[in-house]
């Protein structure tokens, strides 16, 4: 290596390597001077080299650390949060993803806080008392408390997912739910004109009358929904409890079916064909509950056929009669007998058709609807749930004669 220096630099030759090969042999020949200068110099150069390291690795770590603090701060806080919102929910199961889609998980305080500590009643049934609540985001909704729901978690959580997977435009829609503690809760969405059976039983002066074109739509819409949940959802689903009261008329009085997933929360009987105990109304059950038969969609069938009758007579089927001693069941079987008889009358003999009509249309009628909805009500009430149509069947026809 050669290196340049100042001239002014004594040097001894013999520090100086030789370039001969014969020559003397090149020794490094460093006075005591000479190396403490040395020593002194590379110690100096090499601690402000460390000095300056350092303060950058530990300015390095240090934002490093801060970073990495602040993300465990922020994620505590949102975890903390999601907890207290779905606390009780399985996160491990596949479900726990479905229902999150579909649904929102309501603390029970935040429905106390919505329905004002449950004031405005909305209606009552069997399954639960529904009152009107309006959430944070201002939209009302119907919040039922479900009175009779003995299973578990991990069942009742199942069940809202078959429910929460369900939609059509006949069909109430559910929001969400509540499960916290002792309490089981469905939030739906709210439904303006309320239940079928105010307005086409109601009394006084808050009474409407129904005419026939809307009376046919419901008869179709109600159809159309059952449709639905018998023959075109991935799982089984049976209304049991198919009324007046669980069909709600919306601004345009289009109906939407409610209560259709309660079947499911309520009677889990171990099987596809079976309900534990009976579910229903009297007068619009279906035969098979009493006689112990296996339980499949032909009951709705039946009580869809008991309500095509209350939409042609506008009244109930149980305040037809007045002899208050007679079952309603033996009014229904009456009533069918008298049906299919008049139906087998010639078409010059109908005059009768008008007096079976509701009176209060006056005559304002569609004959051809009018005799159609009568001979699915027949049908419907076959005590042979064999010889009863499935919905499909009962939206063909009705459809058949919509104008």
């Amino acid at each position: 290596m050669y290196i340049k220096i100042p001239k002014g630099i004594p040097v001894s030759m013999s520090s100086i390597p030789q370039s001969q090969p014969l020559g003397p042999k090149y020794t490094l020949n460093c006075s005591a001077a000479n190396r403490y200068f040395i020593a002194h110099f590379m110690d100096e150069r090499k601690t402000g080299q460390n000095e300056s390291k350092y303060v950058y690795l530990y300015g390095f770590t240090s934002a490093i650390f801060l970073a990495e603090l602040v993300f465990i701060i922020l994620g505590y806080f949102i975890l903390k949060r999601e907890g207290r919102q779905l606390r009780g929910v399985w996160p491990a199961e596949v479900g726990y993803e479905m229902i999150t889609n579909h649904f929102r998980r309501y603390t029970y305080t935040e429905l106390v806080t919505a329905t004002r500590r449950f004031q405005d009643e909305l209606g009552m049934g069997a399954s639960g008392i529904v009152y009107k609540g309006v959430l944070k985001d201002k939209r009302e909704v119907a919040v039922k408390k479900l009175a009779d729901v003995n299973q578990g978690e991990e069942e009742f959580q199942h069940e809202l997912n078959v429910i929460g997977r369900i939609n059509h435009m006949h069909l109430v829609r559910v929001w969400g739910f509540c499960s916290d503690g002792p309490h089981r809760i469905l939030v739906s969405e709210f439904v303006k004109n309320g239940p079928l059976d105010k307005m086409l039983f109601g009394a006084g002066s808050l009474q409407v009358l129904l005419e026939w074109k809307q009376r046919f739509t419901i008869a179709l819409g109600v159809a159309k929904g059952l449709a639905y949940l018998h023959h075109e959802c991935s799982e089984w689903v049976i209304h049991c409890d198919m009324k007046p009261e669980n069909i709600l008329l919306d601004e345009n009085l289009e109906p939407k079916i409610a209560d259709f997933g309660l079947a499911k929360l309520l009677n889990r009987g171990g099987s596809n064909m079976s309900v534990s105990r009976i579910r229903g109304t009297r007068g619009y059950l279906a035969p098979e509950w009493v006689s112990s038969l296996p339980i499949t969609a032909k009951v709705d069938v039946y009580s869809f056929g008991v309500v095509l009758l209350e939409l042609l007579k506008g009244a109930r089927v149980s305040d037809l009669d007045k002899n208050e001693d007679e079952e309603v069941e033996m009014v229904l079987k009456r009533m069918v007998r008298m049906l299919i008889e008049k139906l087998n009358l010639d078409v010059s003999e109908q005059s009768w058709i008008t007096d079976f009509i509701d009176t209060r249309l006056n005559g304002h009628f569609n004959n051809l609807q009018a005799k159609t909805m009568m001979k699915l009500a027949v049908s419907c009430l076959q005590e042979d749930r064999g010889r009863r149509p499935t919905m499909e069947n009962v939206v063909q026809m009705l459809a058949s004669v919509d104008e």
